[in-house]
């Protein structure tokens, strides 16, 4: 399969999650690469000598929005949270560039990049909040047509305890108001915990192929949604 830009043909990608290398990250380069499954990672404290690292996993995870998993335990939790759209971005994402989190990879290059993008209304953000109006959860990531990739996510443990999870609810339901069943939400990578939720892992060509079909989809209608709440059955 062929992609658009300067990745190249994915035929010719290594067999590895890292494909490329770069100095350079702005704005119209990470809407390009999203659009070629492709996005950037920092290479903090590696032997390469670029700075950038750009990233399209063998292994990619992936949540159908029609194969979301919520527990019982969850769906309670759900009800004790409050849930806006794109109310707080900057407060969401300098919490999940907390340079404290274990594994923490956001730097400034990336913060200024995303904070363009949402100023652009390509980025967007889900807040989970305390009935006493305290932040306690969230997560941020890119919307182009039916896609929505996924960055980073956090919950407050003093205060949120499935909040994170609860803003993944939120996302679902915005993706799916409208009745579309066919958008995704790519997540990098499953790991065990977004496992539970029902993120599933395909291959990097059957990733692409569904990319190709996704991102000629409508967007939701994320205006629409700053001012409704979540869906949970």
């Amino acid at each position: 399969m062929s992609r658009p830009g300067i990745f190249g043909p994915s035929r010719d990608w290594p067999a590895q999650d890292l494909i490329g290398l770069s100095d350079e990250l702005d704005a119209d380069l990470v809407v390009l690469a999203y659009r070629c499954g492709v996005f950037p990672m920092p290479l903090h404290n590696s032997w390469f000598p670029a700075r950038m690292g750009w990233w399209s996993p063998m292994r990619r995870g992936v949540l159908l929005p029609d194969g979301v998993r919520v527990t019982r335990s969850l769906r309670k939790s759900a009800h004790h949270y409050t849930t806006t759209i794109d109310a707080a971005f900057d407060e969401v994402l300098a919490r999940c560039a907390d340079p404290g989190r274990p594994h923490g990879w956001i730097d400034d290059d990336i913060v200024a990049v995303f904070a363009e993008l949402h100023r652009r209304g390509v980025v967007h953000s889900v807040e989970t909040w305390t009935p006493d109006g305290r932040l306690a959860g969230g997560l941020y990531g890119v919307s182009l047509g039916g896609l929505f990739a996924g960055e980073s996510m956090f919950h407050d443990p003093a205060i949120g305890r499935d909040a994170s999870k609860v803003a993944l609810l939120r996302l679902v339901s915005a993706m799916t108001r409208d009745g579309s069943g066919d958008r995704i939400i790519d997540v990098q990578w499953r790991t065990d915990h977004l496992a539970t939720l029902g993120v599933i892992e395909i291959d990097r060509e059957e990733y692409l192929s569904t990319l190709d079909e996704t991102l000629v989809l409508p967007s939701p209608d994320w205006s629409a949604e700053r001012g409704k709440e979540p869906e949970v059955a």
